[in-house]
């Protein structure tokens, strides 16, 4: 398969950053496609926030010693490679020995659903072994591409691997698609009653098919777009909290607060105070990991 563009690396903080233009295949599927790897090998810690989008992670080289997801009774993942994690609810932790190199791929959730071919809300929360949701092929895949120092070559071997897939996966309901649209559209901001009557089905149908295509209930869906658009306003260095809660649909700042907590385990002032890493807001960069692990409560 002919590579879509030329590669293009540049340094970013303490990481390298690879980019190429989307397939044009996939890109109505995708809503960011990089790969990376760090300057100078380091453990660190990251909390990984809802985003509204499915994620497949292409491990290269050192796997992640552990994702866990806060708030759910679980004994984490244990040591981790390559993985799919579908669309979340609430923050999760991860923490890297160091060495990580990898190709990180986010996806709306009905082209994740293609892609992945089976019902979204049997990942939602969950972060999986890349073998357990696209089959033993999927592991030779990575093996290839981890034997591939080009990142050209990189990209296209998983180009090709991903528009196999979606040629064969399931079609989204059209009245899902419409009900994601009208959601992610106003970032949460249509009230689902209002949805579900557009598209022609009671709730209940809305919420049963949605939930099984999306990963997570229309109700739980603008509550993450709307955490979303506050932190993108955020980002874009909104500073007045009142302001951000008015435009994001919050009844009031304490609102606003009470969701940061639930969705990313923190506050708005220290989400903006954090450094970033690639995907993920970065906790600490220490050695210790299990320490600093437990003070953040998992």
């Amino acid at each position: 398969m002919t590579g879509a563009g030329p590669v293009e690396i540049a340094r970013l903080g303490g990481l390298w950053r690879v980019t190429r233009p989307w397939h044009p295949g996939l890109r109505p599927y995708l809503r960011s496609y990089v790969g990376y790897w760090e300057a100078v090998a380091t453990p660190y810690e990251a909390r990984l926030v809802p985003t509204g989008r499915a994620t497949l992670l292409i491990s290269l080289a050192e796997p992640f010693s552990q994702v866990r997801r806060l708030g759910v009774p679980d004994v984490g993942s244990g040591n981790i490679g390559s993985l799919v994690v579908g669309l979340e609810d609430r923050p999760a932790i991860c923490t890297h020995p160091g060495g990580q190199e990898a190709i990180r791929v986010e996806f709306t959730p009905l082209g994740a659903y293609r892609l992945f071919g089976l019902p979204m809300s049997e990942l939602t929360n969950l972060a999986v072994g890349i073998r357990d949701v696209l089959g033993p092929e999927a592991g030779v895949l990575v093996e290839r591409m981890a034997a591939t120092p080009d990142w050209a070559a990189r990209f296209d071997l998983l180009d090709a691997a991903l528009l196999a897939r979606l040629e064969h996966g399931p079609q989204p309901t059209p009245e899902v698609g419409h009900a994601w649209q009208l959601l992610a559209g106003s970032a949460g901001a249509v009230p689902i009653a209002r949805i579900a009557a557009e598209v022609g089905w009671s709730q209940g149908y809305l919420t049963r098919r949605f939930t099984q295509q999306i990963g997570l209930t229309p109700k739980a869906s603008a509550r993450v777009l709307r955490f979303r658009h506050a932190v993108a306003l955020l980002g874009r260095g909104a500073t007045s909290l009142t302001e951000i809660s008015m435009a994001c649909g919050f009844y009031d700042q304490a609102h606003l607060n009470r969701e940061f907590r639930a969705m990313a385990g923190t506050t708005p002032g220290q989400m903006v105070a954090s450094r970033r890493v690639e995907g993920a807001v970065a906790l600490t960069t220490s050695a210790n990991l299990s320490k600093t692990a437990s003070a953040a409560g998992l």
